[in-house]
């Protein structure tokens, strides 16, 4: 199947870029409709709505107590992974330790600091106290999303880490997820998902704790409910379609682009996979084997539609130009596939991950490295971050003032207040050094 080759002039790149922008986009009026009144049900009947919703949506018939995951049953999870699958295990805790350790790097410290005449100012930082992590069923489980969306409140001190994501249909979550879950430090599971599961986070039930803060990725309902209930409780982001770009120089292999193009497309029909070719040369045999590696893979839908109108292999005229039209998209995935990758990092300010040299492709990230795989999407790497450490914290400024220095400064501040109107603010101020009663 062939995505789009071209070549890239000022005129295509904007096209692109407009097409890119569209992605997804939608009247999302009757889906907020819907998902208003889930979270509304929720408010109002709590547990009673969740368990409705769940039969309606997951086809899993659960009482108060059964949505809520058991010792036993994460035992059992283990228990199921060992006997099956214990490689895979064993690669999910190594891939555990290696987010870990990056994210334990991510930690933050506040601090006190002296000014005049003895007063101190300062932050203190301390953790949310009720972290939300939200993971989707879907067609596959994905624990790797697990692992990274909890580990970072795991390591910023979160005390009650709350995970919810959908039941089969007979009740039970697939063991990878529960053992996933457990690896990572989620103080409690419930099964329970869909924008239900995002309403009872936000307001509480009866089983259900409320969070302060709501993270993961999911459909366009999930996705919908975490806007609508942003300012009850904080979210991690927005999240759109995936993309990657790739930029690409006489120093990369061809068949490795092409590799990672599809590792791209295959998420989902408008997922996007750009090269940015310097060559008409590589260009042209990247693309062809784009091509040829597509019919051999398995997700052929989602391929389709994401490699014919959503990807391209686009011939540039420098490494200047692919730089330039990288930094406007602002992709959630970057690879340098360049002879110096370290050189052209510089450059680079707009991406959410970036990926350097022919031997880091982006599912390393994924999965393994420990960087965050929760990134920002349709150009929102302007002004925002990857999911970490950091997002789990809130800051709560210190002052702390004595007599002496209050005293040096206080006609300043009380000045300050009038100016704005405040007389209040000035005499607050004021009354703790001049009669101010008459």
């Amino acid at each position: 199947m062939k995505c789009r080759f071209v070549k890239g002039d000022a005129d295509n790149l904007k096209e692109i870029c407009e097409q890119l922008g569209a992605r997804g986009k939608m009247d999302l009026g009757p889906v907020i409709s819907v998902v208003q009144g889930v979270i509304n049900d929720i408010r109002q009947r709590g547990d009673e709505a969740v368990l409705e919703y769940t039969e309606k949506f997951d086809k899993a018939v659960l009482t108060p107590s059964s949505m809520v995951v058991t010792k036993e049953e994460i035992e059992s999870a283990y228990a199921s992974l060992e006997a099956e699958d214990p490689e895979l295990l064993r690669i999910m805790k190594t891939a555990a330790e290696n987010i870990r350790v990056f994210h334990e790097k991510q930690k933050e410290e506040g601090f006190m600091m002296d000014t005049a005449k003895g007063s101190k100012i300062g932050v203190r930082v301390r953790p949310i106290t009720v972290a939300g992590v939200y993971v989707p069923g879907g067609t596959a489980p994905l624990p790797s999303t697990v692992l990274m969306d909890v580990i970072p409140a795991s390591v910023a001190g979160v005390p009650r880490i709350v995970f919810c994501t959908p039941p089969r249909a007979d009740g039970t979550i697939a063991p990878v997820i529960l053992a996933a879950a457990d690896i990572a430090g989620a103080t409690e599971i419930y099964k329970v998902g869909g924008a239900q599961a995002v309403a009872a986070m936000a307001y509480g039930t009866e089983t259900i704790p409320r969070v302060d803060k709501i993270c993961g990725p999911g459909n366009i309902y999930v996705n919908t409910a975490k806007r609508l209930v942003f300012g009850q409780v904080d979210i991690d982001m927005f999240a759109g379609p995936s993309e990657v770009i790739i930029i690409a120089d006489e120093s990369a292999d061809p068949e490795f682009v092409a590799a990672d193009m599809l590792a791209q497309a295959e998420h989902d029909k408008i997922a996007s996979a750009i090269v940015l070719a310097t060559g008409e040369d590589l260009a042209t045999k990247i693309w062809e084997a784009a091509d040829r590696r597509s019919e051999r893979a398995d997700r052929k839908a989602q391929l389709e539609g994401s490699m014919e109108n959503y990807s391209s292999v686009i011939c540039v005229d420098s490494l200047e130009t692919a730089i330039a039209f990288s930094e406007e998209l602002a992709p959630e995935h970057l690879e340098l596939c360049v002879k110096d990758p370290e050189a052209t990092l510089e450059k680079i300010n707009n991406a959410g991950a970036v990926f350097l040299g022919n031997y880091s492709p982006e599912p390393l990230g994924d999965y393994f490295a420990g960087p965050n795989h929760t990134l920002p999407t349709s150009g929102t790497a302007r002004f925002f971050s990857p999911l970490n450490t950091g997002d789990f914290y809130k800051k709560i400024s210190v002052i702390n003032y004595n007599e002496e220095s209050l005293r040096e400064v206080y006609k300043d501040v009380a000045r300050f207040a009038r100016s704005e109107g405040l007389n209040c603010h000035a005499e607050s101020i004021e009354s703790r050094f001049e009669d101010i009663n008459e």
